[in-house]
This record gives C-alpha cells, structure tokens and sequence, in this order.
C-alpha cells in the first residue's frame, strides 16, 4: 500500500485520523474538515447575525446542489436536496402514479429503507417482490425473472450493506428497461466513492444521504430524477419552498418550480447541506476512478492480513463486486466483543448479521490496519 502524497494530504484533511483508525464509513462517517469548518462558520454567523445573510446561505446550498449535479453528470435542475435516502425514496414510493396489479422488485436483503416505502403500497394494490441473494450475492437472472409486464420500478442498492456486494449498474438498469420499468438506485453505499455518470448509465432515480462515503453530516442528502420523470411523480410534501417565487409568502400561487426543486418542501437542513458541500468538492478533487481504486487496494489488504490472523472473509472480492466493505468472522469469537475490544484500542468498526464489517475510505492507511489488526490479534 503505497502512500501517495495525494492520499496523505486527504488525510490530513480528516481529523478523525489523530485518534481513531476508523473503518465505519457504511455506518456514520466522520465529518472531514472542510465539512467541520463550513459548520463552524455557519454556526458563528448565526449566533452573531440571526438571518442577516441567509441569502448567502442559500448561495451555498445552491453550490451544494451544483456539485452534486457535477458529481454524478447530471443537470442541477435534476437535484434535489433532502434530508436522507430514505426521503428520497420515499418521493418515489409515494409519488408514483400506481395502480393496482402493479409490482415493484428489489432484493431481499436490502437495507430497511429500500423495502418498507415499497412494502407499504400494499393497500394500494401494489405488490413488493423480494428477490432471494445467496448471502449477498446477486444473481441478476433470479432478478430479471422476478420482472414482468407490471412491474413499475426495479429498487437496489449500489453497494449491499451487509455484505458488500457492488452491484454493476449497467446491468441493473437494461433489466428494469427491458421489463418497461424504471430504475431507482439507493447509492448511499457507493456516492462519491465509485464512478458515476448517468448520462452513461440510465439511473432513473437516485437517493443517498451524505453521512456515509460522503463525508458529511447526517440529515443532509441528495436525490435525483431524470428530467424527463419530473412530471410523472406526485410531489409529496408540498411547502413553500416547492413552488416558484418561494420567498414572496404573500404570493399564494401553486406554480411548482420546473425543477427537481419541486420535491424540497419546506425550510432545508442549511447548516447540514452547507457542511456536505464542502465534503462534496473535497471528493471532487481526487479522479473517482482514482478514489475507487485506492479504496479497492486498501480492502483487498485488509483482507490479506485478515486470513493472516485467521479470519474468514464472507465478501466477494472479485474485482466487478469488491468494495470499500468487508465483511468477516474470527473463528470461535464473539464480534460484539470484538468490537468493543477494538473501541478500547481506537479502532472503530460494525457488526451486521452476527459479522463484523470494516468498511475503508481512500485516507486509511497502513497505521490503521496495524492498530486493526493488533486489536483483532
């Protein structure tokens, strides 16, 4: 594991690294400086100047949509700016025009956000088909099979959070077009980690809050839709801040803005959506490829010396489906216990169904797989 000057410098940039050697991206990130910074500066002015600039704020959430936009290669007038994925997928589940005898596909393991708002639509008729995984592998076949003639949305996430599993994009999306449906991906396991263009791949929606590889505070995500569905789902929520000439209150006139800017509703998590920002142009810096793969070496060393002290890796890591997560077990040891041990020695790291799980960032570096290991010994 070469150290890059590049990879150090974005170290420097998390101060979560002068204590801890974290490995929890998949659960909640650290904040990177820039974020903690933009936070501080906003926390200041609004003790010092109650709203007196809060056009400047807005300012800010406006470059906070734009790169966004530029993150992915979409158009700002498809970004919405919510408060988690789950909101996001929730503007779908519930803003979709269903009819009964319709069906929606996602995988059986799936985080709990990317089945209840599906699940939920069953008094509408709607039914929710949970496609099987052999412990978090995807057979795309078993998916395609599960689609038909009325199936309205395939719902999966980019990165299965319990086991790892990177799904191939391309893939997914010609299934849910070939059935006539369209494609929602839960990117929160993947956004700003892994490559993404969706003039390339036809993502017709997209949800992730910014707390994981993100690296941005909790409460602050993005959502996005293609132009040509923005009058095809019911905006769900409606406020003041949906509709065009928002801060003229005495103006009572339902003309929703022409934009994915529509679905915001109300008042916005500012100061979150501010700090994600800064967390966003901080990716921005690095080639995606490059974050990728840096995260793809850090991992696949990690389960190197993992096997060295006798773990068992449960992820695949073959090179299409590895990513930033591992998943393992150390024969005959309890990972609640593991974990705790690890906390007391600096180390921080998750347990998902009876497993512990790692998941690395791009500024993890060969200090924190020691101070892991040695924990783990």
């Amino acid at each position: 594991m070469t150290e890059p000057t590049s990879w150090e410098n974005f170290r420097l940039r998390m101060p979560v690294a002068e204590k801890w050697a974290y490995f929890d991206h998949a659960a909640v990130a650290p904040l990177s400086g820039p974020a903690q910074k933009a936070l501080l500066e906003w926390a200041d002015d609004a003790v010092a100047n109650g709203d007196a600039f809060y056009s400047t704020w807005n300012e800010q959430i406006e470059a906070t949509r734009t790169v966004s936009a530029q993150m992915i290669g979409a158009s700002v007038e498809e970004i919405a700016l919510v408060s988690n994925t789950t909101a996001g997928i929730n503007l779908v589940a519930e803003g979709y025009p269903w009819s009964p005898g319709d069906n929606v596909v996602t995988l059986a393991d799936e985080f709990p956000s990317n089945q209840y708002p599906w699940m939920h639509l069953a008094d509408r008729g709607v039914e929710t088909r949970r496609v099987p995984t052999d412990d978090g592998r995807v057979d795309l076949q078993r998916v395609a099979e599960a689609c038909d003639r009325q199936t309205r949305i395939l719902s999966v996430s980019w990165v299965g959070f319990a086991s790892g599993w990177r799904n191939d994009l391309e893939l997914l999306a010609k299934i849910a077009h070939d059935h006539g449906a369209l494609f929602f991906l839960d990117a929160i396991q993947g956004l700003g980690v892994y490559e993404l263009d969706v003039r390339r791949v036809p993502v017709d929606f997209l949800a992730a809050d910014g707390h994981k590889w993100l690296l941005g505070p909790e409460g602050a995500g993005i959502f996005y839709l293609r132009t040509e569905h923005l009058e095809t789902l019911r905006p769900v929520g409606v406020g003041w801040n949906s509709v065009v000439d928002a801060h003229n209150f005495n103006r009572i006139n339902l003309e929703l803005h022409p934009t994915a800017e529509r679905y915001e509703g109300g008042s916005r998590n500012v100061p979150g959506l501010i700090a994600l920002g800064a967390s966003l142009r901080l990716l921005m810096e690095y080639d995606p490829a490059a974050i990728g793969e840096r995260i793809l070496s850090v991992t696949d060393e990690a389960c190197q010396r993992l096997v060295e002290i006798g773990a068992k890796i449960a992820s695949d890591r073959s090179r299409q489906h590895a990513s930033g997560i591992v998943v393992f077990t150390l024969p005959r040891q309890d990972p609640v216990a593991l974990r705790e041990r690890c906390l007391e020695q600096g180390v921080v790291l998750s347990c998902r169904g009876g497993r512990l799980r790692l998941s690395a960032h791009a500024y993890n570096n060969e200090e924190d797989m020691d101070r892991l290991v040695e924990a783990l010994r």
